[in-house]
């Protein structure tokens, strides 16, 4: 049966800044497939010409962030007629971005972090009277991370600000939202899309950053998550409604945070998931009773265009 997928492209690599994760999440999925008899190719896109993906089937976007996550080889595969994995050209296109990501879910009424966009003019010392501290500062179109700093003391903004800015010339301040960190795994198409069962995050450091995903092993990930079956139940429920709202499809993971009274709120999307060893979907998946080769399966199944 795996035989019927054809000739599969995993893309990983590219060119992003996150481009050593896209390659340890490829190298997996590409293992994982050929394991199960799946006529599988490891392809990058910084390395190879698009041209060259002429004659394969099947697409398993592997790549994060830009170039890979943001809509832009969605498209290109598209105009190839090539189906893929994932969210097709605008659900990725408005994932990537946190801040349109954020303006989608306040218009169908869900709950995310106050929050604020800056530039090099902005009163810096009213944003942080504004939102109160600590507070978080991200680049609006990255992953994994990258440029973001949290702010404890008045005063700190602007350099973070600026730490950011060196990634996008978009920059999203966040109100901090202490409560726990959380993420919600979503795999499916239409009325069969589901929610699988919440992870919490505790980080040995500061917070949930690149080095915590990817580098350290001191990282908590607690499943079940210690939230009410009720809770978890209607959370899940608020994320296949933030997942749909963008107009995602086939996986991701809606990540969230809980504050001391014990209210949610919806934080970002990832339209393009990690499947390293240190993932959370592969996670999620685990405790739902799929390891990561029915995952990965499952995952190239729903490869759809349009």
């Amino acid at each position: 049966m795996n035989k019927d997928f054809g000739k599969v492209a995993v893309l990983f690599g590219g060119k992003s800044a996150e481009r050593a994760v896209s390659l340890n999440s490829g190298s997996r999925v590409l293992a994982a497939l050929q394991h199960q008899g799946v006529d599988a190719h490891a392809f990058d896109p910084a390395e190879r010409s698009l041209d060259e993906l002429k004659g394969f089937d099947r697409a398993f976007i592997a790549l994060h962030g830009r170039f890979g996550e943001d809509g832009t080889i969605q498209g290109a595969l598209e105009l190839m007629g090539i189906p893929y994995t994932g969210s097709g050209v605008l659900a990725s296109a408005l994932g990537m971005d946190k801040w349109r990501t954020k303006l989608m879910w306040q218009a169908v009424g869900l709950p995310v972090p106050a929050y604020a966009l800056v530039n090099e003019h902005s009163d810096f010392a009213e944003v942080e009277e504004e939102l109160g501290l600590p507070l978080f500062v991200k680049p609006a179109c990255e992953g994994s991370s990258i440029g973001i700093s949290k702010v404890k003391t008045e005063g700190g903004l602007q350099a973070a600000y600026a730490a950011a800015a060196e990634h996008d010339k978009l920059v999203l301040v966040e109100q901090g939202i202490t409560g726990g960190e959380y993420t919600v795994a979503i795999i499916g198409q239409g009325d069969d899309m589901r929610a699988l069962p919440i992870i919490k995050i505790e980080p040995a450091n500061e917070f949930y950053d690149y080095e915590a995903k990817y580098l350290r092993d001191d990282t908590r990930y607690l499943c079940p998550c210690g939230l009410s079956a009720e809770k978890e139940a209607e959370i899940q429920a608020g994320a296949l409604k933030a997942f749909r709202a963008i107009g995602g499809r086939g996986w991701g993971r809606v990540d969230f945070l809980m504050d001391e009274a014990g209210n949610h709120y919806y934080l970002e999307v990832n339209t393009s998931p990690g499947m390293t060893d240190h993932s959370l979907v592969p996670m999620a998946a685990r405790v739902a009773g799929m390891d990561y080769e029915q995952l990965v399966l499952r995952v190239l199944a729903l490869a759809t265009l349009g």
